[in-house]
């Protein structure tokens, strides 16, 4: 990368730094620090949802999944836009009911504080290992510029004699991308957060929107071509009727486990749960859920198209420039965009691009930290101390909640140096796993069950079930959280139906 570029990345990281601070205001109380003193307009929650839900991966590798497969993950899409109207009708009312910092008081209140503390917890384990194996990723994007420096690698062999110079950039990558998402996210707070999720969602979508133009000028029969030539190799096949339950991507994995995936993601997990809060009335936070997913499937679309038209210009006008990616057949498709980011776009909107990628990054990175301090505070702090503090007094504990939770995701992205990638697969589907069984805990409270054992049993039996899904069979990833949730809610259901009339006691 040359100086245009790097020029673009250190505007777009002084900036984000900048407009985080710009509109983070007064924070008085945690109030204002965690939910913008319910004063966001419900089109910045838009972007903010999008942008929050999608990173650094899914910029990569959206892209590649066409370019190696075709259109079918616009199947699991119909899915997510199914989920977002069924939690606008059924849960998003739930949360506007009371006054209420996260997601998992409303199981304190219909269960009791042991099964709020334990969906709060899974969220908390889950979301921080999870997303700090996502800064390592945008961090290796970072250290890969920082190498083509000059002198970055002299440099790096000086400060750690020991290290190779990639890996000692990899850390300096991870370190400053991490500082400067900690240190907007602690000082602005959610305002902040909502404020630069809009700049990111800019950033990365009109990246992509030039590569998309770039993309189609390389290939002389414009859109006519893309289709003939993506079209005979099945590249633009849309739908998958198969009904395996092994297979991936098919339409009704699609649809019914999309659904169910959003339900659980975009229903019950704090990160997003945290934004409807952060508005004026249920309505509101409707109007924002909906239309989020509009974008999200403009958005997956152009990231598709991206993917066919690569395909189209590699196999067709550049047959040989992939090799150095893998042997003839089997290249791995995630590294094609970054490939032809690197060696077809034109100096500056490269650094455009790498910018878009590492903001898809720091806009899930700067949710998780501001809803794992509301987690803290909320389903652990407040219920269990013993005398009343001011309100600068939770402001700072609430602050220091989103330092301490920003270092373990540091933590995290440098222990992954280290680690295999099999290992990072394995805890990033930890969420899918996982987030059944806490559909599954609030399905219940909706259905009106109010017994501790009932929520215990129905999360035991869900994990017990999943385990054995997971460890013994080939079922797609894609069904886990329905799975899951369908479970929890049977095993919740016939306990309830055994212990019969019982006093219920839910402290």
């Amino acid at each position: 990368m040359g100086g245009p570029d790097l020029a673009v990345l250190a505007l777009y990281l002084v900036g984000t730094l900048w407009l985080g601070l710009r509109f983070a205001g007064p924070q008085r109380n945690i109030d204002d620090y965690l939910r913008n003193g319910r004063r966001a307009p419900w089109w910045v929650l838009t972007a903010s949802i999008v942008a929050t839900e999608t990173s650094t991966v899914t910029v990569i590798s959206i892209p590649g999944f066409a370019f190696g497969t075709d259109l079918t993950f616009l199947q699991l899409v119909i899915g997510y836009l199914v989920g977002r109207v069924v939690v606008t009708v059924v849960l998003l009312p739930r949360y506007f009911a009371g006054d209420y910092l996260t997601a998992y008081q409303i199981l304190t209140e219909r269960f009791g504080s042991g099964v709020g503390r334990l969906a709060a917890g899974v969220f908390l384990i889950t979301r921080n290992l999870a997303d700090g194996f996502r800064l390592f990723g945008a961090g290796l994007v970072l250290g890969a510029v920082l190498l083509t420096l000059p002198g970055a690698s002299s440099l790096a062999t000086v400060i750690v004699p020991g290290s190779a110079p990639a890996t000692t950039l990899l850390v300096v990558g991870v370190v400053l991308l991490g500082t400067i998402t900690i240190i907007y996210t602690w000082l602005g707070g959610m305002s902040a957060v909502l404020w630069t999720d809009l700049l990111q969602l800019t950033v990365y979508v009109g990246g992509s929107v030039i590569a998309a133009l770039i993309l189609l000028d390389l290939i002389p029969g414009g859109w006519l071509e893309i289709g003939e030539v993506a079209g005979s190799a099945g590249r633009l096949r849309l739908i998958d009727l198969s009904w395996s339950l092994d297979r991936s991507y098919t339409l009704w994995s699609g649809i019914i486990g999309g659904a169910f995936l959003t339900l659980a993601t975009h229903g019950t997990d704090q990160l997003l749960v945290q934004r409807y809060l952060c508005t004026r009335s249920a309505n509101d936070a409707g109007r924002a859920l909906l239309w989020s997913g509009v974008l999200i499937l403009l958005q997956f679309t152009l990231f598709l198209l991206i993917g066919v038209m690569m395909f189209v210009y590699y196999t067709t006008y550049a047959p040989d420039a992939l090799s150095v990616l893998g042997a003839a057949g089997s290249v791995p498709p995630d590294r094609v965009f970054p490939h032809f980011i690197v060696t077809e776009l034109p100096a500056g909107v490269r650094g455009i691009m790498v910018a878009a990628i590492l903001a898809a990054a720091m806009s899930t990175l700067s949710s998780s930290l501001s809803a794992s301090a509301s987690t803290t505070l909320a389903d652990f702090y407040l219920p269990t101390r013993r005398q009343e503090h001011t309100p600068a007094h939770d402001l700072r504990v609430a602050q220091w909640s989103t330092l301490v939770w920003g270092v373990v995701q540091l933590t995290v992205a440098l222990a992954a140096i280290s680690i295999s990638d099999r290992i990072i697969d394995e805890v990033l589907g930890i969420s899918s796993f996982t987030g059944g069984l806490i559909l599954g805990l609030f399905l219940l409270g909706v259905a009106g069950y109010r017994r501790r054992a009932t929520a215990y049993a129905g999360v035991a039996g869900g994990l017990a079930v999943m385990l054995g899904i997971r460890l013994l069979t080939t079922v797609s990833w894609q069904w886990y959280v329905l799975l899951g949730a369908t479970a929890t809610i049977l095993t919740g259901w016939l306990i309830d139906r055994f212990l019969g009339d019982e006093t219920i006691d839910t402290h």
